[in-house]
């Protein structure tokens, strides 16, 4: 949903999700993710090449390039120079959560695919490069109260606030990548933003209590650090 409701909707903003993906899946060879073959077909898996496009002229002349990065995406043999000359926000969400809904889609789980480990690393490696900590938002913050949060992310990252980024269309879009059929119905379904449910209205499958263990102390030590309207 941010995604499709923040920055990608804005104004003068265009917006591309996961563009490292097909790299992923062509280093990890993970064929049980949903449209694996469908993914590697249609989009670029050369994550060099990925760069340059990601770190070249914004689109369409736009003024802000939004770029949805899955954590995970960015594997341990990759150069992130490149990432630096960004500005960065961090989301985070409960790990029970997270896991719950990977165990749906994923047959196998560990930390490196819930993208905590990384994204912790990341927030290290941003504090050190650009001397100050990216922002973090929490998705549960940001369901209990978008206009707030969202208003509060863009204070942080110094762009404007657009009240387009709380509503929008449902049905897919022409950007969506390869993978979206598997994973946005419900985001095609959608129009604005919703009330977050309990993360423990459902089991956690037992096959993630190890993971779960693990990923709490690392969520909590960035839930510590998250943005906050209060």
């Amino acid at each position: 949903l941010l995604q499709r409701g923040t920055f990608s909707h804005r104004r003068r903003c265009c917006g591309v999700a996961a563009p490292l993906y097909a790299h992923y899946l062509a280093q990890t060879e993970a064929t049980w993710h949903p449209g694996y073959d469908q993914t590697l077909a249609r989009h670029e898996a050369d994550y060099q090449r990925v760069v340059a496009w990601l770190t070249g002229p914004v689109p369409g002349g736009k003024q802000i390039f939004y770029q949805k990065q899955m954590a995970h995406h960015l594997l341990p043999t990759m150069n992130l120079d490149w990432i630096d000359g960004f500005r960065h926000a961090l989301l985070i969400r409960e790990p029970r959560a997270t896991l719950i809904s990977m165990s749906k889609v994923f047959p196998t789980l560990n930390v490196e695919a819930t993208g905590l480990l990384q994204q912790a690393a990341l927030y290290e490696r941003l504090l050190s490069s650009q001397g100050v900590p990216p922002p973090i938002v929490d998705a549960r913050d940001v369901l209990l109260d978008p206009p707030r949060m969202l208003r509060r992310l863009c204070e942080a990252l110094e762009v404007l606030f657009d009240p387009k980024m709380l509503s929008w269309a449902p049905g897919p879009r022409p950007t969506d990548g390869a993978w979206a059929p598997y994973f946005y119905d419900k985001v095609y379904r959608s129009t604005r933003f919703t009330a977050p449910g309990s993360a423990h209205a459902e089991s956690l499958p037992a096959k993630c209590e190890r993971v779960l263990a693990t990923c709490e102390p690392i969520y909590q030590r960035l839930h510590e650090r998250r943005l906050t309207v209060a």
